[in-house]
């Protein structure tokens, strides 16, 4: 359904280095960047496509109540990595990784707010050996 998403972000190169660090480890680059003007922003993706996800500079944020957003993680480790990777680059809690058993029975995640107050997961959601 969704081709792709953009976050404002009021400082684009403080945005670039956290979501750089906290997408690395799920596997998704970037893909395209201007840091030129008023008009700065990043694309993040896969490898040799097109950006699912970009930040762009706005001077005012207004973030909805209610609205986060959930990237794909691969395994446990991913959603570990994506949590520290969040926390050491300008993150902040809200809900280490881990199962949660309230949205099903292999739902793993980790929570966080990013540093212009967006609510974004990382999650997996498939059995695992350790379920």
């Amino acid at each position: 359904m969704l081709h792709h998403l953009s976050f404002g972000v009021t400082d684009i190169q403080r945005s670039a280095i956290f979501y750089d660090a906290i997408f690395a480890p799920l596997g998704y680059i970037r893909v395209w960047e201007d840091f030129e003007g008023d008009d700065a922003a990043v694309g993040y993706g896969i490898q040799g496509g097109g950006d699912k996800f970009a930040i762009k500079l706005c001077k005012d944020v207004a973030i909805g109540q209610g609205f986060h957003l959930a990237f794909s993680a691969k395994s446990h480790a991913e959603v570990e990595a994506f949590y520290a990777a969040a926390l050491a680059n300008g993150g902040k809690d809200n809900g280490p990784a881990g199962l949660r058993p309230d949205y099903g029975g292999h739902y793993y995640a980790a929570f966080v707010i990013d540093p212009d107050g967006y609510r974004i997961e990382a999650v997996f959601n498939k059995k695992t050996n350790l379920d």
